[in-house]
Order: structure tokens, then sequence, then C-alpha cells
């Protein structure tokens, strides 16, 4: 179970150094770059019809919309696109289309996004608008000084069929939105990003409502420098761990994922350092799932049986150092010990064509143990069952 460990702290001002001692660790542990699934060392894979390789235990879920995806009270499946609201009576085979904006030019969303379901029923969406967004990347300043693309919120008290409460959180740029979850306490926290400046860099916020959408309050800015316009940290994920703690994950330029912990319902985040979870420079997603377990789906740095990959920025226009953004395959582990540990990473859809992409992943535990996983990159649509990779 032991593939890698994710509690190695170590300093900012030491992670060149830290990650080579991290990766050591991580390839004597057996989950690095020799490391092989049964699936792969059986060669059973095939490949479904967009052109991506996936385990033969794997089934493509052809014409399903992008998550992320709701459960209703009915049992319907809600999702939403850039302007409209989806529900689905039949699994998604057909959808039913609701406005979110009806009769609102002003309001554009993102692929990247997040939405949930509460407790009491309320459907909350968050968004970046990309109607009210200006980017002027100056590269002699490093920097897009009027950089602007808003985070918002609205929700729904009836299904999705309508929506209210319309709010803007903050107008700087943000870089994504990626997770949404609802605490034991029935707080919802999800995860954004503030552009920060001179120079242009990335930043990792969330926000918490404790009143079900109505008012939001913002973490702590987690801010750890970093120059280009994908500098700094980025791309948040995640999930209460069962001492009621907030564990956060988030994008790096430095070869692996970040961490932080919130002790106080996403109102402060405290204890940042790397992890020993190899990374791409790209997002992940971690998933509580029904059987307990933590499943995280993410894009690691090398692809599989390799220990290098071509890299780019360095130059402080995308980024300070150069970077990793190995997107060609896609990966997930499970966690039995809160997230202490994990399983060796198994790849779970892997390109045909070098240089195209499979990433931002959605997950969407469709029934106990039946996992929907969909991507903004690369337009994946498949299902699996959780027992055959664990």
């Amino acid at each position: 179970m032991a593939a890698f460990n994710v509690t190695v702290p170590i300093a900012a001002r030491l992670f060149k150094t830290s990650y080579m001692r991290m990766l050591v660790i991580f390839l004597v542990s057996g989950a690095g770059a020799n490391a092989q699934t049964n699936i792969d060392a059986n060669g059973k894979w095939k490949i479904i019809s967009s052109g991506i390789q996936v385990p033969y235990m794997v089934d493509e879920l052809k014409g399903l919309k992008m998550g992320p995806f709701v459960r209703l009270a009915d049992g319907n499946i809600l999702t939403v696109d850039s302007t409209r609201c989806y529900v689905s009576k039949d699994g998604g085979d057909t959808w039913d289309v609701y406005p979110i904006f009806p009769g609102n030019e002003d309001y554009l969303i993102r692929p990247e996004r997040a939405l949930i379901r509460t407790k009491t029923g309320v459907i909350i969406l968050a968004f970046k608008n990309a109607k009210n967004r200006h980017w002027d990347w100056q590269p002699e300043i490093f920097d897009s000084p009027n950089a602007i693309q808003p985070t918002y919120t609205i929700r729904s008290l009836d299904e999705g069929k309508t929506w209210q409460d319309l709010q803007i959180l903050h107008e700087d740029w943000t870089g994504a939105i990626r997770d949404m979850i609802e605490t034991a306490d029935g707080n919802i926290i999800f995860t954004s990003m503030m552009m920060r400046h001179d120079p242009g860099r990335q930043t990792v916020v969330t926000y918490t409502s404790m009143n079900g959408g109505r008012t939001w309050h913002r973490s702590n800015i987690i801010d750890l420098g970093g120059i280009g316009h994908h500098g700094g940290v980025s791309e948040s994920t995640l999930e209460q761990l069962k001492n009621s703690r907030l564990w956060m994950l988030f994008r790096t330029n430095w070869g692996q994922f970040w961490e932080a912990y919130s002790d106080d319902e996403g109102l402060t985040w405290r204890d940042i350092r790397a992890t020993a979870i190899p990374a791409s420079s790209a997002p992940g997603l971690l998933t509580r799932l029904a059987s307990g377990r933590l499943m995280l789906v993410w894009n690691l740095r090398y692809p599989e049986g390799k220990n290098e990959y071509p890299l780019r920025g360095g130059d402080n226009q995308w980024s300070e150092v150069p970077v990793s953004n190995h997107r060609e395959e896609l990966s997930v582990a499970f966690s039995d010990d809160e997230g202490k540990t994990w399983t060796q990473p198994t790849v779970l859809a892997k390109t045909s064509k070098a240089g195209s992409w499979i990433s931002y992943p959605y997950v969407f535990e469709a029934h106990p143990g039946e996992l929907w996983i969909t991507t903004m990159q690369g337009g994946l649509r498949i299902k699996l069952y959780e027992k055959n990779f664990i």
C-alpha cells in the first residue's frame, strides 16, 4: 500500500534540493519509473472512439457531457455548461435544459468550475466569467498588471430549474476554480485563485459559506512567490479528513503537489509544504469515495516507465523554473489511511498521439464504487469500478 508518502515537510526556500530527496524516496518505494500495473504488464489496453487508450476494464461513456455532476433528490443527474443547466433522467443519454442567466448575455461560465448539491438540497455553482476578462501580459515587466477574470457564485433552490443570488467574490484574475466540498458541519468550501503582481504570479485562495452559499468568507492567500503567467501555485483540490481537518493539494511548477491544512473550515490555511507526490504542472482532483477511501486523479511528472520529459518555462514568462507539463497520461491512486500512503499509480488513460493532452479531471461517483471520470482537456469520458483498481 505504501507506494509513496505525502507527509514529508519541506521548506519553500529549499524545494530544489528537497525535490531530489523526495524523488529518490518515491523511486525506491516501487512507485516510480519501473512500476507497472497488472493491466499494463498484461498488455490489456483498448482504444476508445476519441483515440485514447484505456485499460480493458474501463468503459467509454460515449457522448457524455463534461462534469462536474451532482445527484438530485429524485435520482436525476445535473451538470452545467457555459450558460445552461442540464438534467438527465436516463444516466446522461438525454438532457432537459434550463437557462442559468435567462435574458442576460453578460455571463459565460468557463469550463474550470465547481458544483455541489448540499445536504439541504441547495445547488451551488462557482465559476469564472469569461465575458468579463482582460489579459495584457507584458513580457518586459513579467506581468499582466490589469488582468481581470472574476470569481462568481450562483445557486439554485429548485434542482436547477431556476438560479438566484448571483454574486462576484473578487475581480482579480482567476486562473481556475477546481473543487467544492461540504464539511461534516454543513459548511461549503471551494477553491479559487487570485493573480498577484510585481511580478505576475498565481496564488490559491478558498471561500467558505456557512449559510448554504448566501454569503462567503475568503481565506488567507497562499502565495509562495514565483514569476510568470503560470508561475506560483494554482488549481487546488481539497477534502475533509476523518479528524475533521481540511487537506488541500495544489499545482506547482516544482515537480510535486504542495499541501496545506485548515482547522477552521477553510478560513485559514497553514502547514504549507511540499508533498512527496510527483506531479506535472497540472491540476489533480482529490475525492472521498463511498468506501471511505481517498482517490487522487492527476498527471504524473513523467510518462510511465520514463524519468524525463521535455520542459518549458524557466524564462520568467511561463514560470521562473523549467517545468514538466506532461499531460499525455492520466493516473489514479487510492489511500486507506487519509493520504499518508497510496497505492502505486495506475494509468487510466493515455494518448495515442504525442503532444495531445488528457488533463483537468472531474470525478463523479454515480453509484458506490462506480466512478465516472471526464476531462476538460482531451475530452475523456470513461467509467470504472473502484474494486478493479484496489
